[in-house]
């Protein structure tokens, strides 16, 4: 009988040699397996090196957890639903290598994932999906609560979103006088040094939302999270602005890819 035309994959699905892949439903393995009353077709031989792999890495994962996996075969576990059709470890070594960690990959923009081969718009977008995901994850965790007692959750939080962003941003955490989460806004983008911030608006938006009290965020795109004295200048600003309405500034947070500081715990303000 003869074999009809194979199907063609996006750009997203075959970063390597089309005659080396095989097309396979991914979205079996957590779910029922698709029923079909043909057979199987055998693997072919060259596809083997990876399939057999993916099952192994599944298998790890099942019994023993994320601990048993290093940062790029979390990130194959995911490639595998992205990309059905290739070996996903190279891809994932690589998205590592240029970005230097799991939370690198996730925080890096799109644009940039896309320079990485195998990688087109489709998973790029997927990627951040994941990855904002989790930030909304981590901020469900201080909707309403006080956060000045979940400090360690806000600092995770802050980290996870701001601190691989390219260019500097300014969030505001609003709290109302429980010092309870009220909103989380980002004010400003900035530049890879800078970033205008107007205390008057700053003030403005805090009496709009009836908040009592501040937390300022920033990142330092750098890496290093130590203050500036336009850092710490800024602030001092803001303080004096917020004073007389009744608005208290509880600290000034600088996120880093290496850290974080916080102006109040260095006794600047």
């Amino acid at each position: 009988m003869a074999k009809g035309p194979v199907p063609q994959a996006s750009d997203d699905e075959l970063p390597f040699d089309m005659d080396e892949e095989i097309a396979v439903d991914e979205r079996a393995f957590f779910g029922q397996p698709a029923k079909t009353s043909a057979p199987k077709a055998a693997l072919p031989a060259k596809g083997e090196h990876y399939h057999g792999h993916r099952e192994r890495l599944r298998n790890r994962f099942r019994d023993h957890g994320d601990t048993a996996l290093a940062d790029y075969e979390i990130l194959e576990l995911l490639l595998f639903r992205l990309i059905p059709r290739c070996d996903t470890k190279p891809i994932a070594k690589a998205l590592i290598d240029r970005f230097g960690s799991l939370a690198g990959v996730f925080g890096a923009p799109a644009a940039l994932l896309q320079e990485v081969k195998g990688v087109g718009e489709a998973v790029a977008l997927d990627l951040k999906l994941v990855s904002t995901i989790g930030h909304r994850t981590l901020k469900s965790e201080l909707k309403g609560k006080q956060v000045l007692s979940s400090w360690s959750s806000v600092i995770q939080y802050c980290h996870a979103a701001m601190a691989h962003e390219t260019r500097e941003q300014f969030r505001i955490l609003f709290l109302d006088k429980r010092n309870a989460l009220i909103a989380d806004e980002v004010q400003g983008h900035g530049t890879v040094d800078h970033t205008p911030v107007y205390p008057r608006e700053v003030v403005r938006r805090a009496l709009e939302l009836s908040a009592t009290a501040l937390i300022l965020v920033h990142n330092h795109p750098s890496g290093d999270p130590t203050p500036s004295r336009a850092d710490i200048d800024m602030t001092k600003m803001i303080i004096d602005a917020a004073k007389p309405l009744g608005i208290a500034i509880h600290d000034h947070i600088i996120i880093g890819k290496d850290g974080q500081a916080s102006l109040k715990g260095l006794r600047l303000i």
